[in-house]
């Protein structure tokens, strides 16, 4: 959610700024994002009254009273059932809009006038990066990128005419990199409670569907963000060198549909991103894509929970899991930096009812003792943290390696490796340099390959 204040700068003295600020969405019940404006009418995207955002013309803006007023707004564009992601206007009769339908890009220009539909822009199937465009130009450029491209960069000269779109800029690939020999399919599965989660898959056009192939499933589910298609030359160096398969889960706590996708997946509703992704990992299967002997799942921070959860609850599903800089503590996270504002999906754990959602899956407080007969034990977990994690502080993977390598290393059914890799001089991830970055890859493909069986080819 945020507030919209307003302040003139053309009349307002620079001392006199901090007590001139026209307060007019002063209350905490939406996003709001700025479109355009002209003069005193002004045009924002909104989660007001719509999880999936719709465009709104609030006019009289600047008087409190009126622009306050939510029911005098005009809907410009309504919420739609594919989610709002950007919105631009160009020229001054167009606004260009992004909607994501089915984890997909959708761009389609409107009149800034009404709102009314003009025509959608042809793109292939990828993610929107980057949507420009400016009032005075009648030209706006779309950046896409994708799982099999690494980034191109489309110019339409007039939103006004039907023209064609043209290149700009494409990203080059080294010449031995051949993009053609590798497909990406979505497909649709049905989670326990029969809501529909989308998932993508990546592998080589030559692969066989035999069960037989080592595949990496990843997953996040949480915060309300969305795992879109992009490109990563590591899972392409995964797909080609160890014939593998690559998997993305869309599951509930993201926002691939709106908000209703995010508290779909968060606090009382946390268990269904864990049980969604073990559907996940059931569906691979039964696609003949994986075997369970054969599937590792990786997460970083969110995802590192939900890796972790979904080894205590089915650790019969996985061969291999890959932690990154997990937030393994859901008794106590809310206690070391900045963790009290995951309470928005975790909950908060001072609070009974709270507490006792977040003690059926944290990671720390599940971990069991395999059985000495061999019926089951946990995958062979790799999990990593760095010393300087300000974020997601290295005592959540720290102690819950501790407390694996106690209770199930201890027990002669625990064969399987639990191992920890503390990286120094690091953090959460934003910023590490490329060489790091390598040698991290390389740990991971390194682990999943000896856990999988994978080969290099």
């Amino acid at each position: 959610e945020r507030l919209v204040w307003v302040v003139d700068l053309e009349s307002t003295p620079i001392e006199s700024i901090k007590d001139s600020w026209i307060k007019v969405i002063n209350t905490w019940d939406g996003a709001f994002d700025y479109v355009a404006n002209d003069g005193p009418d002004f045009v924002f995207s909104t989660t007001w009254s719509a999880p999936k955002k719709r465009l709104v013309r609030i006019t009289s803006f600047l008087d409190v009273a009126t622009g306050a007023d939510a029911s005098a707004w005009i809907n410009l564009i309504p919420e739609m059932p594919e989610p709002l992601e950007s919105a631009v206007a160009v020229g001054e009769e167009f606004i260009v809009v992004e909607h994501m339908k089915d984890v997909k890009s959708v761009v389609a220009i409107h009149r800034l006038a009404d709102g009314s539909h003009v025509r959608n822009i042809d793109l292939p199937i990828g993610t929107v990066v980057g949507l420009g465009g400016k009032r005075s130009q009648s030209e706006v450029f779309i950046k896409l990128v994708s799982f099999l491209e690494p980034g191109i960069i489309y110019r339409l000269g007039d939103v006004a005419t039907s023209g064609a779109l043209e290149v700009v800029k494409g990203t080059e690939l080294a010449a031995d990199v051949d993009l053609t020999s590798f497909e990406t399919h979505q497909h649709f599965f049905e989670s326990k409670d029969g809501t529909k989660i989308p998932i993508f898959v990546m592998h080589r056009k030559d692969l066989s569907l035999d069960g037989s192939n080592p595949a990496i499933l990843y997953g996040y589910g949480g915060f309300n963000i969305s795992v879109t298609p992009s490109f990563s030359v590591s899972r392409l160096l995964w797909c080609q060198h160890f014939r593998g398969v690559f998997a993305i889960a869309n599951i509930r706590g993201g926002g691939e549909y709106g908000l209703d996708w995010h508290n779909g997946g968060r606090l009382t509703n946390k268990q269904n991103c864990f049980t969604d992704f073990q559907y996940a990992a059931k569906f691979l299967v039964s696609k003949g894509y994986t075997a369970a002997n054969h599937l590792a799942i990786q997460g970083g921070s969110n995802g590192g929970l939900l890796v972790c959860a979904c080894a205590n609850q089915t650790p019969n599903l996985f061969r291999a899991v890959v932690s990154q800089v997990g937030v393994l503590d859901i008794l106590r996270f809310h206690k070391f930096t900045i963790g009290h504002a995951w309470t928005s999906d975790f909950g908060d754990p001072e609070k009974p009812e709270d507490f006792e959602v977040a003690l059926a899956y944290s990671p720390l407080h599940n971990i069991k003792a395999p059985p000495e007969d061999g019926m089951w034990q946990y995958p062979s977990i790799l999990m990593l943290t760095a010393d300087h994690d300000d974020r997601v502080v290295p005592l959540h993977s720290l102690k819950v390696i501790a407390e694996l390598q106690y209770t199930a290393g201890s027990s002669k059914g625990q064969q399987n490796p639990l191992l920890i890799k503390v990286d120094t001089k690091a953090g959460h991830g934003a910023g590490k340099p490329t060489s790091k970055v390598i040698d991290e890859t390389a740990h991971i493909f390194a682990f999943v390959a000896d856990a999988t069986g994978a080969k290099w080819c």
